[in-house]
Parts: structure tokens; sequence; C-alpha cells
């Protein structure tokens, strides 16, 4: 290929955007289709840890939401369900920019993808258009979407989500299977949220079959709150389903007045199942590929869901602009780097349901203990220190498929 491959990212949300914004630093121009007819950011709140604040920080992006964010002042602060014993914390505010250059912030996801949307050109996104399918075509695949247009591509991108179409061409069907639990989200405005809850930290109170997680966002303005329970026959995986404070409630019968206090100050609360997935051995085939929740859904127990879809932009825009007239061959190293660390997040995300909701007794007491005598900032370096703009874009023993 001696010309600049045209790039089709099927999907606007964070990694969508942050795919577009990515290739644009190394030069090559793309086009978002996006199915909604607005770009909008379902959800509440996220963690901008350091592994991803550095790198929006490069593009412009965190100066965009400086007005927006929180930054941590303490982190990994794990309470017991009771009465709020503190179990452990970091004192991010000193740690976190001392080992891993950069601190952890907050952001509320519609604020993200807004300071995103800034980073890509206006005409290179395209709203209301919803793929049916995507055609293999030789080397020029093709979405076709229900308003009948097909639009061809040198490269596709499947930004699209959970519920993939991109990833139907990648692999064969993996079926969900049923987690058991389920997720509460919501927001409470700040003047509302007992005190425990305003402060500058990420907490996390941990219960039998249970747990909660609260932070700020929105400068302050909103408490971010997160909680896992038992999902009982609920499998409704969808971002919009709701459930009633009632239910919430019910759920955290006993627990510490102050996190009842909390949620009845809430907003109607959504609720989403936690469907399981197998990790996929490979996320492309040809020149599509798959980046984000289409590629590597994950639990959201180490909050490195959208950080993982903004590391992958970053290092398929190096991989892209490493080897322009080869993409084929680009997406092989791109999925070669990027999937033993993803795979891994999976895993130990998974793992992390059981850790979090041990009953009462003695391995709940010994897990304590090791909270207590560990250090999760400096445990988790794998994690934080990881700098997709230094992976090497390019290994010359990949051989094409």
């Amino acid at each position: 290929m001696t010309r600049t491959p045209e790039i089709a990212i099927l999907g606007g949300g964070i990694g969508g955007l942050a795919a577009a914004a990515f290739l644009r630093r190394t030069g090559l121009p793309s086009t978002i289709y996006e199915q909604a007819s607005e770009l909008r950011e379902i959800g509440a709140g996220l963690v901008m840890a350091p592994n991803v604040a550095r790198l929006l920080r490069r593009l412009g992006v965190l100066e965009e939401l400086a007005h927006h964010v929180v930054r941590l002042e303490i982190g990994w602060e794990f309470r017991r369900w009771q009465d709020g014993t503190v179990l452990s914390a970091e004192n991010l505010a000193e740690a976190c920019e001392r080992l891993y250059g950069e601190h952890t912030y907050t952001a509320r996801r519609s604020d993200l993808l807004a300071a995103l949307r800034k980073s890509v050109p206006d005409d290179s996104v395209r709203l209301g258009k919803r793929c049916v399918a995507v055609i293999e075509n030789g080397d020029r695949p093709a979405l076709r979407f229900d308003d009948g247009e097909v639009a061809e591509a040198d490269i596709v991108i499947g930004a699209d989500g959970i519920h993939s179409v991109v990833r139907r061409v990648i692999a064969d069907s993996i079926e969900a299977t049923y987690s058991g639990l389920c997720a509460f989200r919501t927001l409470v405005p700040a003047e509302h949220a007992p005190e425990i809850a305003r402060r500058n930290a990420h907490t996390l109170w941990l219960g039998p079959g249970h747990h909660l997680v609260h932070y700020p966002i929105s400068a302050g303005k909103l408490i971010n709150l997160v909680a896992i329970a038992p999902a009982g026959d609920y499998s409704v995986e969808s971002w919009t389903a709701r459930a009633s404070i009632e239910e919430f409630l019910a759920e955290f019968d006993g627990w510490d007045p102050r996190l009842l206090d909390l949620i009845r100050a809430a907003e109607t609360p959504g609720r989403w199942a936690l469907l399981d997935r197998t990790p996929l051995r490979h996320w492309s085939r040809g020149p599509v590929t798959l980046l984000g929740d289409a590629a590597h859904p994950m639990f959201p127990f180490f909050g490195q869901g959208a950080a993982q879809a903004v590391e992958d932009a970053a290092v398929l825009a190096q991989c892209l602009a490493a080897q322009p007239d080869d993409p084929v061959n680009a997406l092989q190293n791109y999925e070669s780097l990027r999937i033993p660390r993803t795979t891994r997040l999976q895993e130990v995300s998974h793992g992390r349901s059981r850790i979090n909701h041990l009953p009462d007794g003695p391995e709940q007491q010994a897990r304590d203990k090791a909270f207590s005598d560990s250090d999760p900032l400096v445990d988790s370096a794998w994690i934080y220190e990881y700098d997709a703009d230094t992976v090497p874009p390019f290994h010359i023993d990949t051989v094409a498929r």
C-alpha cells in the first residue's frame, strides 16, 4: 500500500475516540461510525490510574479535564462492612507520583468522552450509523449499515463494546456464562452524601457476598457509587437497565449506617448483570481487529476497563504507524503486545470477586490481616508503571497467519 490507509472505527465511546485521537497523533486519519445520534457515555464515574492518566496527559485530554476531575488523596481504602473499620489505605497524594510519575484521578465518563471528542476532527465522526454486518472482502473489508450504506476501508477497528458486531468476524461465538453477580451503579449529589463519601478518597467496603465502592467525581460535586451483589435470577447485561433504591438498600441491610444514608440519597440506580467471558486468543483477522470491551470485557474490580481501552488505542496507533503498508502484520503485532496484559487483568479481576466477598470467619480475618500487611499500590506496579507509549510497536518475528 503506497497511500495512507483508510481506517474505519466502529464505536464512538471512550475506546473509539481514543483510537482516533492516537491515530491522528501519528498522522493517520480515521473515520468513526457511531450508532447513536449523539456521542454519549452511559454510566457514571471511572478511576484514571497513572497508566491511563499519563497517556491522556500527552493527548492534552487531562488538561482539558482539569476543572472536572478529582485528584485522589487516598486510595485502596478498604473498610469493614459493619462499622467502617479501616483495613488498609494508601496515601496517593504522596506515593503515586513518586512511584509512577503521575497522579490518580477520578472523572465522570461523559466528561472524559467530551474531552476526547475535542481531540478528533468533527468531520471524522459519523453519527446515526448502526452497523449490522462486517463484510470480509479481501484486503478491503466493508461495513454494512442499517440504512443500506456500505463503507469500505483498509482497516476496521471494532471498538463497539461488549455486544460487538465486529467480534463475530474475529472469533467463534463465545457464550457468556452466568457469574451470579450484578452491579448497582448510581450517582449521589455531594451535598446529600455523608462526610465519609465526600473526601478525595477511593473507598471499598467489603462484606459477605457483597462489596461497595464510592469516590467523588465532577470536581467533587457528585459521588460515584458502584456496588456488587448476588444477581439471583437477574441476567440483564445493559447499562440502561434500572433498579429501585429499595432493591439496592435491601442488598446492604445491616451494613454501616453511613452507607445506607449514601444509598438513600442516590439517584435511581442502574443494574448490570456481570456475565463472564473467556479471554480471546486472537483479536484480529486480516485487516479487522478489536479494541476495549469488544476484545477483553472484564469485571470492574480493578477499575481498569476504560484504561485498557485507552492503552489498546495507543499501542494500536503505534503499530499501524510503524507498518502503514502492511496493516495485517501491524494488527498481529498489536494483539501480540496487548493480549498477555489484558488477559492477566481479566483473570485477576475475575479472581477478586471471591476475595472481596468472603463470609466472616477465619479466611476473611486472614484476608483482612493481609491487607494491613501489604501495599496495594506497590503490589499493582505491573498495572500502573506500564507505559503504552514505550511499548515496541514492531516484532520482526511476527508471522502472518
